[in-house]
């Protein structure tokens, strides 16, 4: 029997600003396109068009793009060829012609339509949901894996499978497959003009830059080039065709240490829940570091000569300090402002490092809450220009109290420093 060869075609649109479409999410197109039948089987080769890669279409196995479209990563782009993959579902109209002697190509796309994530826009909060996340799967699909120092097998692992294997916390009581946060964006080569922002629930499909946690005194080493269009932040693995890539190459490891010297000492009987923002990324406070009671952990300090700086600001790290007693699970989260913790907790501190060494602050977290700390903060070190203390719900240094109760900032320029928690 004489087999007929022809084309299937599938269009990558993944992040919309790698490839210039200046819509926000990618949807199938209104023309059709007809196939004709002819006498005998079909045989289909698929094959993926990506714009962002200049060597032209890549082949990918029938299987593949069955997969692909069972799993809604893969859509028709104009009319279905339903011979091709039988098993996949569409809407679109498909015409029979009179037998002839070839077949019209059938066109498929990769779009982050499919990931139908909530309305929030950019710059929304997140919000809290009760809504059952499935159970996340952390395993790692390449062999050999040794935790921080690993390389990262860039465009291997699916994006479902948090890589913990390379040193990344997967954080489950999130709801979100482990990751610390999850942005759908879309926009041009230039910027993200939207980025929306995943709840409980949702999970890293194809289109979303998925953020992670990296232990104390680590963190996270992945964010792309291009950031959002009017000033938001963007950072973690890019999921493109199901699969993991890195967005930023300069490192091979998800997760880099800070410059190391600051750290956090608990002299309490209760643990204390400190909670980073995601940044770059959601911006939520959901990097947690559980400080137990008598111990000292370190307190990730980046460099701001080399990591993330976005329209000329360098990048200094944020945290949130709960009450004492409360949980990490519970406290380094998107609040609700019913309780005084996660983004409504009562302290911030604030930790960073340029050439002319560290600076290490505490101040309130205001104007969103006005509540006291049921404990006292202060900072002791090495060699420190100031000091600077958090004592029954008022700030001091070496001057004594400070007028308006706004916060207190040291600077380090050399040896060790310490956030010391004390009743």
């Amino acid at each position: 029997m004489k087999f007929q060869n022809t084309v299937a075609v599938l269009a990558t649109a993944g992040l919309a600003a790698a490839h210039g479409h200046g819509h926000g999410h990618a949807h199938k197109r209104a023309t059709e396109t007809e196939i004709v039948s002819v006498p005998g089987p079909v045989v289909y080769d698929f094959v993926v068009l990506d714009p962002s890669k200049a060597d032209g279409p890549q082949s990918i196995t029938i299987e593949e793009a069955c997969e692909g479209l069972a799993n809604h990563e893969l859509e028709w782009l104009g009319s279905a060829v339903a011979s091709a993959c039988p098993s996949s579902t569409t809407t679109s109209k498909t015409t029979t012609v009179a037998p002839t002697t070839t077949v019209a190509p059938a066109i498929l796309q990769e779009t982050s339509a499919v990931i139908n994530p909530p309305s929030t826009t950019s710059k929304a909060e997140p919000t809290s949901t009760t809504t059952k996340a499935a159970a996340p799967t952390h395993s790692s699909s390449s062999s050999g894996a040794t935790g921080l120092t690993a390389e990262f097998p860039d465009g291997e692992i699916s994006c479902g499978d948090f890589p913990s294997d390379y040193g990344a916390i997967a954080l489950d009581y999130l709801g979100l497959g482990g990751y610390s946060g999850i942005q759908y964006v879309s926009g041009t080569a230039e910027a993200f003009s939207e980025i929306v922002t995943a709840i409980t629930g949702d999970e890293c499909h194809s289109g979303a830059m998925c953020s992670y946690a990296c232990p104390p005194g680590y963190q996270k080493s992945q964010w792309p080039t291009i950031q959002g269009a009017t000033g938001q932040s963007v950072g973690g693995l890019e999921c493109k065709l199901g699969k993991l890539y890195l967005t930023n190459k300069n490192y091979k490891q998800l997760c880099i240490p800070g410059v190391g010297g600051v750290h956090v000492q608990n002299k309490m009987s209760h643990s204390v829940a400190v909670c980073r923002t995601d940044y770059p990324g959601t911006e939520s406070e959901t990097v947690p570091l559980a400080a137990s009671p008598g111990t000292i952990h370190d307190l990730t300090c980046p460099d701001g000569d080399s990591y993330f700086e976005w329209k000329g600001k360098v990048t200094s790290a944020q945290y949130y300090v709960n009450p004492k007693g409360v949980s990490t699970e519970k406290a380094c989260q998107w609040g609700d402002g019913s309780e005084p913790i996660g983004n409504w907790a009562p302290i911030n501190l604030g930790v960073g490092y340029t050439k002319n060494g560290k600076f290490l602050s505490i101040f309130p977290n205001s104007p969103t809450t006005d509540k006291p700390l049921n404990f006292n903060v202060k900072i002791v070190g090495d060699n420190l220009s100031d000091e600077c203390r958090y004592e029954d719900g008022k700030f001091y240094d070496k001057k004594g109290l400070i007028p308006g109760n706004s916060g207190c900032t040291v600077g380090v320029t050399s040896g060790k420093a310490y956030y010391v928690f004390y009743d």
